[in-house]
């Protein structure tokens, strides 16, 4: 019997350590053969823009060989940023082989609102080149919608359906579990950050009344703006469209169409009818060309340059004013790695400082799309952005979210933009510790002793509770960081520290409520944030953008010698699978470790659009 299931599991090794291979032999050779692949051909004439939300529209470009990987057909892909996307639609607009846009939802890639509210914003652009713009889908759900709203033309399917209900958030809550595992939570922030709702989801099991308050507000201030937007683009009355959300009158396509939410029911191939009448000619196979916008981002070239951190030889050699484009993408951790998702504050800080010390470089906008974290790391990217505003004009973006942390490191700036689905603000801080000393000792029977010089000695750690003198000691340290970051908003936004205490106190907002309270200088979006750094930079014309970006590792750059950069981890989508995992810990670090006082928003806030 051993012998079985030796050789079973010798068995199943040699078959997973063989399919191993195979894949990875396949994955080498079809990277070898794009390496021989003839240059891309231009935009064939006549042809249609397809923008289609399966593709991933992403904020700050991936660096990392494990990206992107499609399983079903075995391909390698580049998500594209939004500003490849923004860049793609207004070249579009002055290229005579592009007629027009279809937006065609097939798919659910990574798109924010935000970003969703920026590529609108760009094809209503793009519409005063007098070309037309179509959207189709067999089924909107309501973000889809949004975006397709800016069209011309918004066909559904005759067996579809189009969501419209409203916008909704929602927080996951982890007191039951901490009590079934007997884990006690001590949790620290100033008494006046009452909105500061970082630490309720340990504590409580549902959002405390002040956390409630500030909820209900965001989502009033997002469904406002999308629906002033579509109401805008639809001729209807925004008063109507809160009607259809709250009567969940918008179900059946005919319901849409009566509602004038869309122009037509009709099946996907009778777009081609709707092409003729706009003068689209067909080519011989009687079909309508069409381009993706991946395709498009590639066939034009439009892509801006972008630069290594720590080699600077493209920057140094260019012949014309340069305006940096820097990301800040994801939770704000100590250190100096790189990984796609991360914001490791020394490495930003880094790159602040190449683009302070760079001759060439004229202008910075700083893309930030943060929920914040480690105040420390924070702490230490403030300062470059302060010591660079000194010297260059610096302009902020803000995408889908900047807020606590993320507007931390954004306040140095000359001028911040944001779009209306931005959260920013949450301007305040708060730490949390886990006493696991009972989880051990009651579902494990594992006790600890220790022998010390002082009651403190060996530093706090989860298996005992804090004593008095540590506790207090915590406290001093949050109010510290808190008067701190408080001081930097006052003097970034040239504000009485008495009105930022007023905003302040860990409350989230929308961008346009930021706009009213001063916490941002205007609406829009990366191109409005490059628009006005070329302004303070009083560059008029010819001028040439550039990306940061971490650089390759050497067995990165092998990988991507052999055409496999971003290529997906190979096992469990993280995205899928980790959700839970994410949630809890991937987005609190301070589960895991103790690793310092947060400025950080709730991890698990979901918006429901």
């Amino acid at each position: 019997m051993n012998f079985w299931k030796s050789f079973s599991a010798s068995l199943l090794a040699i078959a997973v350590g063989i399919g191993l291979f195979v894949f990875i032999f396949i994955a080498m050779i079809g990277g070898l053969v794009s390496l021989f692949e003839t240059e891309q051909p231009a935009v064939a004439k006549q042809s249609i823009l397809c923008i289609d939300l399966a593709e991933d529209i992403i904020d700050a470009p991936m660096t990392s060989p494990l990206g992107s990987f499609d399983a079903t057909n075995m391909t390698f892909f580049e998500p594209i940023t939004i500003m490849e996307a923004l860049a793609a639609i207004e070249s579009a607009a002055t290229d005579d082989n592009i007629k027009g846009i279809c937006i065609k939802i097939d798919g659910a890639g990574i798109v924010s609102a935000a970003n969703i509210e920026e590529l609108r914003e760009a094809i209503e652009r793009f519409k005063l080149s007098g070309k037309f713009v179509v959207a189709y889908d067999d089924s909107y759900t309501q973000s889809e919608y949004y975006l397709a709203s800016v069209a011309d033309q918004v066909w559904l399917n005759p067996e579809g359906s189009l969501e419209w209900s409203g916008v909704g958030m929602s927080l996951m809550f982890y007191k039951g579990l901490m009590d079934k595992l007997d884990i006690k939570v001590e949790v620290f922030r100033p008494t006046d950050c009452k909105y500061k709702s970082g630490v309720e989801p340990f504590i409580l099991t549902k959002m405390s009344e002040a956390n409630r308050v500030q909820m209900q507000n965001l989502v009033e201030s997002m469904w406002n703006s999308i629906c002033d937007d579509v109401a805008a683009s639809r001729d209807i009355s925004v008063e109507e469209l809160k009607r259809y959300a709250k009567d969940l009158s918008i179900t059946l396509p005919e319901d849409a169409l009566n509602a004038h939410l869309i122009d037509a029911i009709a099946y996907e191939d009778e777009l081609s009818t709707l092409y003729d009448t706009y003068g689209v000619k067909r080519n011989s196979e009687h079909l309508h060309s069409m381009v993706t916008l991946g395709e498009y981002v590639s066939m034009t070239n439009i892509a801006p340059l972008r630069a290594a951190v720590g080699n600077d030889t493209m920057i140094k050699s260019a012949d014309k004013p340069l305006v940096a484009i820097i990301y800040a993408d994801g939770e704000i951790v100590d250190g100096n790695v790189y990984m796609d998702g991360y914001v490791y504050g020394t490495r930003l800080a880094a790159e602040l400082r190449q683009a302070r010390l760079s001759d060439e470089t004229k202008a910075v906008v700083l893309r930030v799309n943060s929920p914040g974290g480690s105040a420390l790391a924070s702490e230490v990217a403030w300062r470059e952005m302060e010591l660079l505003q000194q010297e260059k004009p610096v302009v902020v973006s803000m995408g889908s979210m900047a807020a606590s942390g993320g507007y931390y490191i954004s306040v140095p700036a000359d001028y911040i933009i944001a779009d209306n689905l931005t959260l920013t603000g949450s301007i305040g801080v708060f730490g949390v510790l886990f006493n696991l000393e009972d989880t051990f000792k009651n579902k494990l029977g594992i006790t600890t002793d220790s022998a010390a010089t002082s009651p403190s000695a060996g530093g706090m750690n989860m298996m005992r509770a804090l004593t008095s003198k540590e506790r207090k000691s915590i406290e001093r340290s949050i109010d510290r960081v808190y008067a701190t970051f408080t001081g930097h908003v006052a003097e970034g936004r040239n504000m009485p520290i008495e009105e930022v205490l007023n905003i302040a106190e860990g409350r989230v907002w929308s961008g346009s409520e930021a706009i009213e309270c001063g916490l941002v200088d205007a609406l829009g979006g990366l191109n409005e944030a490059v628009a006005k750094a070329l302004e303070l930079a009083d560059i008029q014309s010819n001028y040439a953008l550039y990306e940061f970006t971490a650089p390759l590792t050497p067995f990165e750059e092998w990988l991507d010698s052999i055409g496999m950069l971003y290529a997906k981890s190979w096992g469990i989508d993280y995205n899928i699978h980790g959700e839970l995992i994410r949630d809890i810990i991937g987005k609190n670090p301070y589960i895991v470790n103790n690793n310092g006082i947060q400025a950080l928003v709730a991890g698990d806030m979901k918006i429901n659009l």
